[in-house]
């Protein structure tokens, strides 16, 4: 069966990943700027108190595990009253032990794992904007195996160390957006794959993109009337349904500009185009480039 999130994340291909252990105690806080790369933690001992810029303040304890695919500001602190030190991360070199805030004796308050990688996909944007901006997920003893996993390989020089970190950081990322309950998430993806009758219709157009779909026949498999699947799949999406089956499909072909040396026509006809000529005005006006440019760029 045909799985959007698998899709979603293969296209991301996240690449290189960076982890340091962090501790905190006694009065400490620390204010990042944006990132705006993945960036991932797990809370290892000990609690602490996290805001992100345009979210609730979330405490998190020990087995917790925060996801953020583009990193916004945020600011991590103790429990006692401090005015947080300023980080750029794209500025601050990298550390080679373990990162202490606050008190420098003694037992920590906190200590996490945290981390960063990289996305190698010419779309990152748009792929990440399908994805909550925060995934919290308490008590995640499977995500915990696997970013000890992933600190084990950062930290030892091996033989694959590259292939093996960017297939765990793949299993990282499907177990903590799948981890999360897609009723309660932000518009996008997960939203959308949460309510069964959306699904079946991402589905459809995820398995057959060169396919002529249409509103009405998507609510027909989604077993709805056209105006209810239209608004329901805008609502969970974030995007209307005729959008999200461009964005995927011009996802798909940049890919394919990218990675392949098919014709140009070849690649109109895998993504639901007539004609190279018809496809290549689409890809202009969505892009801002021809097919046959961005090919040559990348």
């Amino acid at each position: 069966m045909v799985d959007p999130l698998s899709d979603v994340i293969n296209l991301l291909r996240p690449q290189t990943v960076f982890s340091k252990i962090i501790s905190g105690a006694g009065a400490w806080g620390v204010r990042y700027s944006a990132f705006e790369q993945p960036s991932f933690c797990t809370v290892l001992e000990g609690s602490c108190l996290l805001t992100v810029d345009g979210q609730e303040p979330i405490t998190l304890e020990a087995g917790d595990f925060v996801l953020m695919p583009a990193t916004p500001g945020f600011t991590m602190t103790g429990f006692e009253p401090v005015t947080p030190e300023p980080i750029n991360p794209k500025l601050a070199a990298a550390p080679s032990g373990e990162v202490r805030h606050g008190r420098r004796g003694g037992r920590p308050d906190v200590r996490m794992l945290g981390g960063y990688f990289l996305f190698d996909s010419p779309d990152a944007a748009l792929l990440v904007s399908l994805l909550p901006t925060l995934l919290h997920v308490r008590d995640a003893r499977r995500l915990a195996v696997l970013v000890q996993l992933v600190r084990d390989e950062c930290m030892e020089q091996r033989a694959g160390r590259e292939h093996v970190l960017s297939k765990l950081v793949e299993v990282l990322l499907i177990e903590a957006l799948r981890s999360t309950t897609g009723a309660t998430a932000s518009a996008g993806l997960l939203r959308g794959l949460a309510d069964t009758r959306l699904a079946a219709a991402m589905r459809l157009m995820h398995g057959d993109p060169s396919r002529t779909w249409t509103v009405e026949e998507l609510a027909k498999k989604a077993a709805l009337s056209r105006s209810a699947f239209f608004d329901r799949f805008t609502k969970a999406v974030g995007l209307a349904p005729m959008e999200y089956l461009l964005a995927w499909r011009m996802a798909l072909a940049k890919d394919l500009l990218r990675r392949s040396d098919a014709a140009i026509a070849t690649i109109a006809e895998r993504v639901g185009y007539g004609s190279a000529s018809t496809f290549s005005t689409a890809f202009s006006r969505y892009v801002g480039q021809p097919p046959s440019h961005y090919a040559r760029m990348h």
